[in-house]
């Protein structure tokens, strides 16, 4: 009962309340030490609760004295769980609680532009005379806390140039463009730098198109390299397979033409090497005692006329079939045109290739310039519609002749060589100026088909072209203009779809073509008849070339890999 007593009622008077709770803290009360468990709650007394003063943080009013601590202790009250520290704690706009202060202006600019440029500055809440900083504060302490009142270096001022303003003085004068005094001119990478840009080079060149072209070219380029087939190079006086044999009974003078032609009679001999079907025949140059030919098992071979008619040098360097063969003027070089969209310079006696020329398009026909003094231009007609101008001896493009909608599928020069007639898939016929990328004029007929090849006449007079509607066209040069002869074709061959080549007889009476049934059918020029026609080939007879000193010599090749000589 002494616990009931010392608790006391709610009616009781204060005093007494007060002498129980002394006697308590003062241990007089056995009982309340004694006992382990208490059933009743411990309660603050009234004057415990009095000494709490109540405070409205909202309002600006304060109507008793309280102590410093009462003031600054938490809001009575159950505490909002779901709301942070931050968001409890007073506050008079959203951020916090904002108290109105006195600072002069100077300190207070100079400290916080001293924050903004150098880093740091003293900070205001410190107590008066102590020096602690905010912001940078190792940088603080090593500047011993200047700012830029005392006139402290920033690093931001501008930088000195070297000045020469004597005019008088003209190769020294700079004038207000002068260098800096501290000015790189030549910024180098380090080690480590340069092997980062060198990766990060890599990578982007790796995703360019460029790349992934030059690798794929790089990749269809072929091993490069000749055969010999004979046993020496040079004869016993030291000349060399180029030079024309003495003993061959025919005049193979460059100015001599044979009188009179006839239509061969036999066969007199069949080349055989080439394990496809042969694309191109080329006469050598001026004395044609020796024949080029290019194939689609990807060879150019280079062939005996006379003597024991063998085989003398192979040339391989294309990964894909060849599709024309030219040379130069003297036969010392020649130019290989391939479907792996590579034009090759070639030696003709070694066998080396002296350069490579690539556009990433195919050439489809290839032209040396005729004149001497300009042998070392030559011209390529490619797939994507141009006509490409290359120079042998610098390897650059020198001009670009883009006017034909379609494929370019041949060339040919005439007027002295200063002008050149180029047909195209596009059924049109052009004509250019040398190195004049316009066309001057176009032959376009609404009979006229394309036209793959063309050939010049032996007097200069006429160019015929294979037209694909099986038959051969005419065009005429009459003061030095071509003129299309709509009346006056040659017919009676089966050419449609297939390029096969022209060629006249050195006197120009007769006209010779393969057709696409391996027949080589033969027109006189006057009468336009045919005057012989026979199977030469048993599949399509694609070139055929007359001998430029001789009055039947003939050779056809065609696409069953065998190239044959008539007489």
């Amino acid at each position: 009962m002494d616990a009931l007593q010392a608790y006391g009622g709610s009616d009781s008077e204060h005093s007494d309340d007060d002498a129980s709770m002394d006697q308590v803290a003062k241990g007089k009360s056995s009982t309340l030490l004694e006992r382990a468990i208490v059933t009743a709650p411990d309660v603050e007394s009234k004057s415990a609760i009095r000494q709490v003063a109540i405070v409205d943080p909202k309002t600006k009013e304060i109507k008793s004295n309280p102590k410093f601590d009462q003031l600054f202790k938490p809001e009575s009250g159950p505490v909002n769980h779901f709301k942070s520290e931050q968001q409890r704690s007073q506050k008079n706009t959203l951020t916090g609680f904002v108290e109105p202060a006195h600072l002069n202006e100077f300190h207070f600019n100079r400290q916080i532009r001293s924050f903004d440029t150098l880093g740091y500055a003293q900070n205001p809440t410190a107590e008066s005379g102590t020096t602690h900083f905010v912001g940078d504060v190792k940088k603080a302490e090593a500047e011993k806390g200047v700012s830029l009142f005392e006139s402290k270096k920033t690093g931001g001022e501008k930088r000195k140039r070297v000045r020469n303003d004597d005019s008088a003085d003209i190769d020294g004068y700079t004038g207000p463009w002068s260098r800096f005094i501290d000015e790189k001119t030549v910024a180098k990478p380090t080690p480590e730098l340069q092997k980062q840009m060198d990766e990060i080079v890599k990578k982007r060149q790796e995703k360019s198109r460029r790349f992934k072209k030059e690798k794929e070219d790089s990749e269809q380029m072929a091993e490069e390299s000749s055969t010999l087939h004979l046993k020496e190079a040079e004869d016993y006086q030291g000349r060399s397979f180029l030079v024309p044999p003495s003993f061959t009974g025919v005049n193979l003078r460059e100015d001599y033409v044979p009188e009179r032609c006839f239509v061969p009679k036999k066969l007199v001999h069949t080349y055989r090497g080439h394990n496809k079907g042969v694309n191109f025949l080329q006469w050598f140059p001026k004395s044609a005692h020796l024949f080029l030919s290019c194939s689609m098992d990807t060879k150019i071979k280079l062939w005996e006329v006379y003597d024991r008619q063998r085989v003398v040098r192979t040339y391989a360097g294309h990964k894909l079939p060849v599709r024309e063969v030219a040379f130069n003027n003297e036969g010392t070089e020649f130019l290989s045109a391939s479907f792996d969209r590579y034009v090759k310079l070639w030696d003709t006696e070694t066998g080396q290739v002296k350069q490579r020329f690539h556009t990433g398009h195919v050439p489809y026909c290839l032209k040396y310039h005729p004149d001497d003094d300009k042998n070392h231009m030559f011209l390529v007609g490619m797939q994507n519609k141009k006509i490409i101008q290359w120079d042998s001896r610098s390897g650059e493009i020198v001009q670009e002749y883009d006017r034909h909608l379609q494929a370019v599928n041949s060339i040919t020069f005439f007027d002295k060589n200063r002008r050149f007639a180029s047909t195209s898939d596009d059924k049109s016929v052009r004509i250019w100026e040398w190195e004049i990328p316009v066309d001057t004029k176009l032959i376009q007929n609404v009979g006229l088909h394309a036209i793959p090849t063309m050939t010049k006449s032996p007097n200069d007079k006429w160019v015929v072209g294979q037209c694909m509607d099986n038959r051969i066209v005419l065009f005429q040069l009459v003061d030095d203009k071509l003129r299309f002869s709509k009346k006056k074709a040659f017919r009676g061959h089966n050419a449609a779809g297939y390029a096969c080549n022209i060629d006249f007889s050195p006197d120009q009476s007769f006209l010779i073509s393969g057709d696409a049934d391996g027949k080589l059918f033969i027109w006189d020029w006057r009468t336009h008849k045919i005057v012989g026609k026979w199977k030469a080939h048993d599949s399509t007879c694609i070139a055929a070339l007359w001998h430029p000193h001789e009055k039947s010599r003939m050779i056809t090749a065609g696409w069953d890999g065998l190239i044959k000589m008539w007489n």
